[in-house]
């Protein structure tokens, strides 16, 4: 009969309760940015680097969706200096929002346009 070596080999990668490879932020990164300089499509590149390709395409949506999430717009308000000759107009909105304005149809294209809605 026989005999059957087996050799264990730890190359310092650390894995979960279901043996899948640990990988650390920063090395997802250098990887990122290695897919993105190689000029591979993501399922070859992924395979080159022995990542699941769903893994490694998951690791990409997050990072669009934190670059995405750092340039989000923001609103600031903004005071203009009331016309001498025209009364101010407000509109209050069901959900509390109030609209202040000198020109009606800027008012009500405003109403509009933040309900989604055309003017008439």
């Amino acid at each position: 009969m026989a005999s059957t070596t087996t050799e264990l080999v730890d190359n310092g990668t650390k894995v979960d309760g279901r043996g899948r490879r640990i990988t650390r932020a920063q090395e997802r990164q250098a990887l990122i940015a290695a897919y993105r300089s190689s000029g591979m499509t993501q399922r070859v590149f992924a395979q080159r680097e022995g990542v699941r390709y769903s893994t490694f395409t998951s690791w990409l949506q997050g990072r669009r969706r934190a670059t995405a999430t750092a340039t989000k717009a923001s609103f600031t308000e903004v005071a203009i200096a009331p016309a001498l000759s025209s009364p101010a107009l407000s509109v209050q909105l069901p959900d509390g929002t109030l609209i202040t304005g000198r020109c009606a149809r800027e008012v009500v294209e405003l109403v509009h346009a933040l309900r989604g809605s055309k003017p008439c």
